[in-house]
């Protein structure tokens, strides 16, 4: 007992000497003085040293928080499009008034649970975006089929609450990316309702284009909408019927989803006006639906598509966020960084086969998670410099993350899993109720399950705010307890999320560095992997310093002399290189620092992730790290 004692404290010391400035930590011990500061992100921590510390309490969000015990460095945060984005299927997240079905107004009464815009409180989980699932009307629950591109669905509101939510969100902090689905309305669009009855109408009709492919003028005049959809005489793979004709449409999700014709100028003009009365209302993005299937096994066309649109929607906005969901082989999606969209969504390690599922379940190790995330992105940028990776761990369409893991250790597994995704460069996305370990897989409506505000009888006031969820989801039981409870504990998934997003928060290097494999302080076998995060954008006009590495991470300089790796900082953010080891084996490990020349003469415990009430500890260049533990050295 009294080892783990001093071992907290020798923890304490080395974050004090990373957080500069910052007040002593406070070690809370219970009854029998065992260390109880475990690593909740419950403090008071902030720039302003002189805040008052926390105690159990009812926040404003209405959640009860657990006691502080720890002071963490302070945050650093960019607005910039290295975000830390929260996806939001509003159905299921929150109920403002009672009919069941999550609303717009719900979402602004819980975005203080996203983030209140006060870097001085610690009861937020620390997104600054958000990602809204599809808002405007549709026939669907899910509401990937619209028949307005310009209004909001009535069951979540109106125009009026979907501009106090984005104003909500700047007041916070937080930025707003919206769905946009331009592969395909609904079937019940006026647009198609329209062409379909003229083809009824006209029997006679046995094409719509002249011998050179455009358009017939007269049918074009009479009825424009023939063209906004692929309409053919002729049955092909992906196409419907026509019901009463002997027309078919194109439709490669389904009868009810008619692919549009991007092709058509008219409807591009269209989608120019939609996204402007979007841009015009506060939006500061889009997210891209099925952009592998705008022009089916076509990827030449989908770039030349997505190149005018990001040229569009730019001139519209200069500081718009894009990102597409191209569901698709890595080398596919890396070419889709050539038409200038930002981000695409980084599949490979998504899912429970992905790299981030794997390592954490401790199938691969740490090193191969460090050596594909460095692969990734020397090709991302060959295909774009300005990129910004989308990682993301699950969405709406996977199966929820508790389902990949079973057995003892599988909450670790979970926390670790979520922790991985955070490290990744770019802009992290982050699908809600994963910080709850929530569950679901199966049918679609399995895996967009109501948030897990509280339970059914708890008496909790966010009772009140519980969705029914889709009418057609299964019931089952989650594995770990909603949030009122999971606030409670210092150990809890929750709080394990929070720590790891302001660990995001805090280094700015974490998502806008490049990464440098260590392979000397790394070892396959034992578990332990570590990697350099380092800063990307290269010569500093100030020391006329290059920061360069070689294989084992030294960085050389422009002058060939080995400098301090870790001493090496990012020009613009003026941050230094950080050193991330982590150890998914389930045993303590101790990694000595000194194999590796970057590491300098004293190395900085600067953070810790760790899934339980044991702590990392570093004795000169001797670093040991619990099971399923995270650290960060500077």
């Amino acid at each position: 007992m009294k080892n783990r004692i001093l071992a907290a404290l020798l923890v304490s010391a080395f974050l004090l000497t990373a957080c500069k400035g910052s007040a002593e930590k406070e070690i809370s011990t219970n009854a029998d003085g065992a260390d109880n500061t475990a690593n909740a992100d419950n403090t008071e921590t902030t720039a302003d040293a002189g805040s008052a510390e926390k105690s159990d309490s009812t926040t404003e969000n209405g959640s009860n928080e657990a006691a502080v015990t720890e002071q963490l460095p302070p945050l650093n945060i960019i607005d910039d499009k290295f975000r830390t984005t929260y996806e939001i299927f509003v159905y299921s997240f929150a109920d403002s008034n009672g009919d069941g079905i999550g609303d717009l107004n719900g979402v602004t009464d819980k975005l203080d649970y996203i983030n209140d815009g006060d870097d001085s409180t610690d009861t937020d989980l620390g997104c600054n975006q958000i990602w809204l699932m599809p808002v405007m009307p549709s026939p669907t629950y899910h509401k990937y089929d619209v028949t307005d591109y310009m209004d909001i669905d009535p069951q979540y509101g109106t125009l009026d609450d979907f501009d106090n939510l984005v104003k909500a969100c700047h007041d916070r902090g937080i930025n707003v990316i919206i769905d946009l689905v331009l592969n395909h309305s609904s079937s019940e669009h006026p647009w198609f309702k329209e062409a379909k009855e003229y083809l009824k109408a006209h029997s006679e009709l046995e094409n719509i284009y002249t011998e050179n492919g455009d358009p017939i003028a007269e049918l074009q005049s009479e009825c424009p909408y023939l063209y906004y959809y692929n309409f053919s005489r002729n049955q092909q793979t992906g196409y419907e019927k026509v019901n009463g004709t002997e027309w078919y449409y194109e439709a490669r999700f389904w009868s009810g989803m008619p692919d549009l014709n991007l092709d058509n100028e008219e409807v591009f003009n269209e989608i120019k006006g939609i996204t402007q009365f979007w841009t015009d209302r506060g939006v500061d993005g889009f997210r891209l639906d099925a952009v592998a299937y705008y022009y089916t096994d076509d990827n030449e066309k989908n770039i030349e598509f997505m190149t005018r649109f990001n040229d569009m929607v730019k001139s519209q906005n200069k500081n718009a966020y894009i990102v597409g969901e191209a569901w698709t082989a890595q080398s596919t999606y890396a070419d889709y960084y050539t038409s200038g969209i930002d981000s695409f969504f980084d599949f490979d390690f998504s899912g429970s086969e992905g790299m981030i599922a794997t390592v954490a379940r401790g199938k691969k190790a740490p090193i191969l998670f460090a050596k594909a995330m460095a692969a990734e992105e020397t090709l991302f940028e060959s295909k774009n410099p300005d990129y910004v990776n989308a990682p993301f761990y699950t969405n709406h369409d996977m199966a929820r993350s508790a389902g990949y893991f079973v057995g003892r250790g599988s909450e670790n597994m979970v926390k670790m899993a979520g922790a991985l995704n955070l490290l990744m460069g770019g802009n992290a996305f982050v699908y809600y109720g994963e910080e709850l370990g929530m569950k679901g897989s199966g049918k679609d409506e399995n895996k967009r399950a109501p948030m897990q505000w509280t339970s059914e009888n708890s008496g909790s006031a966010d009772t009140a705010i519980m969705c029914d969820g889709p009418k057609d989801m299964e019931k089952f039981e989650m594995p770990y307890p909603p949030l009122d409870e999971q606030a409670l504990d210092p150990n809890s998934i929750y709080n394990y999320y929070k720590k790891a997003i302001r660990l995001r928060n805090t280094f700015p290097v974490i998502a806008r560095g490049k990464t440098q494999p260590v392979e000397v302080l790394s070892d396959e076998t034992s578990g332990v992997g570590a990697f350099l995060r380092y800063g990307s954008t290269g010569l500093s006009s100030a020391t006329n310093d290059y920061i360069v590495f070689d294989e084992n991470g030294d960085n050389i300089g422009m002058d060939g002399v080995v400098k301090p790796a870790l001493g090496a900082k990012d020009p613009v953010y003026d941050e230094a290189a950080l050193l991330i080891v982590i150890n998914n084996g389930k045993e303590e490990r101790t990694v000595d620092l000194s194999k590796w020349s970057g590491t300098g003469n004293s190395p900085e415990l600067a953070y810790e992730l760790n899934v339980d009430n044991e702590s990392a500890s570093l004795d000169g260049t001797s670093l040991t790290i619990p099971s399923y533990g995270i650290v960060v050295i500077k």
